[in-house]
């Protein structure tokens, strides 16, 4: 009878899985509850220790915020964002010039440093790596690879609510390794397609996330790809890959080129 009671749970939980399909049609164990619990206790992880994550203080810096968040909103109104209302879209700037980095965690929490803001030229550029992470949260690519690490026993386990306190230990490892998961190729591609989507859908160049490749490539830096954008595909096949989706979509790729960039940058902790 144990046995013939365990195979009914089994079969029922196989079944409740088999039909998590999300927004994006793509199979995801977790509740978007849990996705935005995931993240919630990230942040809290990640704003717990300053001395690792020296976060700018909102009101000290309140018009680098609104600038920021003015940039944010435009891909969030592009209509393209499946989960613009369901998820919490809270963005913060990490001052540390010495990274060129930028994160995104489950539920919509964006990360982006200021060593990053600094590199790029121009506004487009950073629009582009905007779309990017938004669509790494969106796409919910950190949840997916849960699946893949973690596999069918540990997720049951969270379905159930068996094991609440995995949760707990999984935020901590996302927190701990700055940039969360690594993600595969086809988790790039996808978010750098996705991007293009965004943008294509705003005033900027559609092909921003292009901008910060380009410049790695012409300054010899391609084999440094900051761990944000991962090394795979290489900088310069991504320049190829996303320029060719702006050709398929045919938005513009002409930028902005405000000067108001520069006024942004110096917003920043000099």
């Amino acid at each position: 009878m144990r046995k013939f009671s365990i195979y009914i749970l089994g079969l029922f939980l196989t079944i409740a899985i088999s039909s998590c399909r999300d927004k994006n049609d793509n199979f995801v164990a977790f509740s978007l509850e849990q996705d935005l619990e995931l993240g919630q206790q990230v942040s809290n992880e990640i704003e717990s220790d300053p001395a690792t994550y020296p976060i700018l203080d909102d009101s000290e810096y309140a018009d680098a915020y609104a600038y920021f968040g003015n940039l944010v909103d435009a891909i969030l109104e592009s209509g393209e964002v499946e989960y613009r209302d369901e998820f919490a879209w809270e963005f913060k700037i990490i001052a540390d010039d010495s990274v060129l980095n930028a994160f995104a965690t489950p539920g919509g929490y964006i990360y982006v440093y200021t060593g990053l803001i600094k590199y790029l030229d121009q506004e487009d550029d950073l629009m582009g790596v905007l779309g990017h992470e938004i669509a790494h949260a969106d796409l919910r690519h950190t949840s997916r690879n849960l699946q893949r690490i973690y596999g069918l026993q540990i997720l049951l386990s969270l379905l159930v609510g068996e094991n609440p306190s995995q949760l707990e230990t999984i935020a901590a490892q996302i927190a701990g390794t700055a940039s969360g998961l690594a993600f595969s190729r086809e988790f790039e591609s996808e978010a750098d397609d996705r991007s293009v989507e965004y943008l294509a859908e705003t005033r900027y160049a559609c092909n921003g996330t292009a901008g910060f490749f380009q410049k790695l490539v012409d300054q010899g830096q391609a084999g440094g790809t900051p761990e944000f954008l991962s090394t795979h595909p290489s900088p310069d096949n991504r320049v190829e890959d996303i320029n060719k989706k702006a050709d398929e979509i045919g938005c513009s790729t002409t930028p902005l080129n405000p000067t108001t960039y520069e006024d942004f940058k110096n917003m920043l902790p000099q």
